[in-house]
């Protein structure tokens, strides 16, 4: 089976991860993949340094002439079984492409971010009439696409994302390194958050419950990992000088880590504080790595935390609320511990990557039968 996976983005976050790490599991079951990207992004950088077969192409908006026409002879030259984006806006470069070959392959899309755009115009319809099947990420993206793309249930499907076990695995990995590294004290209590600056993932309440927390509690660390995104430096700048102005001397910015299963073996409460995530696999990592959490109770964390058995679950944006939740687990090792069984059964049985790859595969070889 060969197939084009796309993701033609600019920036450089949890979709665009997940687009290499979901290349690398179809390889290693021998499906020959290449991956259209936009030319010099970040994805394509990464893409190359791990050898992957790339097509970069330049596109600047939804209809480019020039792009549609280079997809026209990658898609011919390329002799492809199945294409699958993971961005819904490529759909307009790729269709048009496949109309002018009269091609009929299947053409697969993963939502991984909804929209509040309503899309079940003309043009709209007739981009999404050649989409073959819809992949939603979580329960929230799959009633997006039928609230606002003409598209019938039939023809999406839920498919969670997915990580690799065998890398996320608490027996062993292993934080000391981090910890120490970090100044990090081995009777510290550390939370740590791991999300891209951008605006609603919550970093202002996660500082503002570290402030709280700070008044009542004297062995606490704070772990924000992750680095700005494209256009996004402004922000991420804003909340450092917000830990600076509160004099938060035990927040640890640690900027973009490539040691994620370390990082997060370093820390002993996991917090997910982002207002409105349509899935959100930093948490599926942190409770893979048997990390207690504290998440907010919306969206697509409501696939994955389950409310006093694997998490705490706060309400969205509230600080009480969370710093309350926080402080249920920094003042119960038990609890820490039962949450963090809990949580590594819970991935190993719903989101483990091997598992969801060979569903993906299935749903090809269905696709590609009819």
């Amino acid at each position: 089976m060969k197939v084009l996976y796309s993701c033609l983005s600019k920036s450089w976050g949890g979709m665009e991860m997940y687009t290499l790490s979901a290349i690398k599991q179809l390889q290693k079951r021998q499906i020959h993949v290449e991956l259209l990207c936009i030319s010099e992004s970040r994805i394509h950088i990464e893409a190359n340094n791990i050898g992957m077969i790339i097509h970069p192409v330049k596109a600047s908006g939804y209809f480019h002439p020039y792009t549609i026409l280079k997809l026209v002879s990658i898609i011919y030259l390329g002799e492809y079984d199945l294409i699958h984006t993971q961005a819904s806006k490529d759909l307009w470069l790729l269709v048009p492409a496949l109309k002018l070959l009269r091609s009929k392959i299947p053409l697969v899309l993963t939502k991984h971010v909804g929209s509040g755009i309503i899309k079940k115009d003309k043009f709209h319809k007739w981009i999404y009439k050649r989409l073959t099947l819809a992949l939603a990420i979580s329960r929230v993206i799959k009633k997006n696409l039928l609230e606002t793309c003409p598209l019938e249930e039939s023809k999406i499907n839920l498919m969670h994302d997915g990580i690799d076990m065998g890398k996320f695995d608490p027996d062993k990995v292993s934080g000391s390194n981090v910890r120490e590294e970090l100044g990090i004290d081995e009777n510290d209590i550390v939370m740590g958050m791991l999300a891209r600056f951008s605006p609603g993932k919550g970093h202002e309440e996660f500082l503002a419950a570290a402030e709280k927390l700070n008044l009542k509690h004297i062995n606490l660390k704070y772990l924000v990992v992750g680095e700005a995104s494209r256009g996004e430096d402004h922000y991420a700048d804003s909340i450092k000088q917000l830990a600076e102005d509160h004099n938060l001397l035990n927040v640890i910015f640690t900027g973009y880590r490539v040691d994620t299963p370390q990082v997060i073996a370093a820390m002993d409460i996991f917090v997910f504080p982002s207002h409105s995530e349509s899935f959100g696999i930093a948490l599926v990592e942190a409770m893979a790595m048997a990390k207690p959490s504290v998440c907010s109770n919306s969206d697509g964390v409501l696939d994955i935390a389950v409310d006093n058995e694997t998490s705490y679950l706060f309400e969205n944006k509230n600080v009480e609320d969370l710093t309350k939740k926080i402080e249920l687990l920094i003042n119960s090792s038990t609890t820490r511990i039962q949450f963090g069984k809990a949580s590594r059964k819970r991935v190993v049985e719903n989101f483990d990557f091997d598992i969801l790859t060979d569903k993906v595969i299935i749903i090809y070889n269905e696709l590609l039968k009819k």
